[in-house]
């Protein structure tokens, strides 16, 4: 298996490296090591620079992961390309599971991502919207075969949160074959300082109104897990009113948030629809752009 891997990275050094000694102890001497930075200002250039197991060094001006992902496979040689947020470090096992996986005839394979403070996200969760089949993984930890990567092109950077789940909606309506594989983990070593920030609920809704929209067309069931999502969230914090978690101001505007961005996001994601009419529904692809990296560092 020619495996590239590719690390997104922004202001998160310590995690970062982490990460990249978990990868060169854990992969093949020839795994394909590229690191997409920016736009850090913690020195990350730097160490980066200073390591002999990274290949290539992209740096980018943009905050958007689907950016960094897309950067990243614009350079990566791979037959098989794995993508892994910065603030993961692989586990054992991770790199057999992917083989395994992929010898298996798999064209995506995720698997499970775990936090410093224990938790874990879900295990394979794959819901019908419809009458179409879709596995859900983390961008965090997600490989592609090559030829179904470059069938989606890639991630949509319209998108600045959400973008793997997106990606799976495409990957469903292209029939492409999903492996969830629980030894392929993922870990946070060391905790994020300041701890999880709250939720941007206007990004988030804009990101589900977005996909569902360019993905699904105009129809009363993507306006109703919409808004149902929207309605579950709300009741959530009514309750943390009621304890104290939060404040009547606080909640009104994040209603505010989600009912502007939702709609918002809607209507984006149907004229995406139309502006991209081939089955990988995808306007703001790889192929649109080829400016994504400021600079390049490439050893190979």
């Amino acid at each position: 298996m020619e495996l590239s891997v590719v690390v997104s990275t922004l202001n998160d050094r310590e995690r970062l490296l982490s990460s990249l000694d978990a990868l060169e102890t854990e992969t093949p001497a020839e795994t394909e090591i590229v690191v997409v930075n920016g736009p850090s200002s913690d020195g990350t250039t730097g160490v980066v620079r200073e390591r002999d197991d990274v290949d290539v060094l992209v740096e980018i001006s943009e905050r958007n992961p689907n950016v960094s992902r897309n950067a990243g496979f614009e350079v990566a040689t791979g037959e098989v390309v794995a993508f892994l947020d910065g603030e993961y470090a692989i586990e054992p096992g991770w790199y057999e599971a992917l083989e395994a996986a992929v010898a298996d005839g798999s064209d995506v394979v995720a698997g499970p991502t775990r936090e410093a403070d224990g938790t874990a996200s879900k295990s394979e969760r794959t819901q019908r919207i419809v009458g179409r089949s879709v596995t859900v993984f983390d961008g965090g930890n997600v490989a592609f075969d090559r030829t179904s990567l470059d069938a989606l092109d890639g991630f949509d950077e319209y998108l600045e949160s959400d973008g793997a789940r997106d990606c799976a909606h495409r990957v469903g309506g292209l029939g492409f074959e999903v492996a969830w594989s629980p030894s392929m983990a993922v870990r946070s070593d060391v905790g994020a300082d300041g701890g999880q920030p709250d939720p941007e609920w206007g990004t988030t809704y804009r990101a589900l109104a977005y996909s569902l929209g360019k993905n699904y067309g105009p129809r009363p069931t993507v306006l109703g897990r919409t808004v149902g999502s929207a309605l579950r969230d709300g009741l959530s914090g009514v309750r943390e009113i009621v304890t104290g978690d939060a404040t009547p101001t606080g909640w009104f505007s994040n209603g505010v948030d989600v009912v502007t961005n939702a709609t918002g996001g809607f209507k984006d994601g149907v004229h995406a629809r139309y502006t991209d009419r081939s089955t990988r529904r995808n306007p703001n692809g790889l192929s649109v752009r080829h400016d994504r990296a400021v600079r390049i560092y490439d050893r190979r």
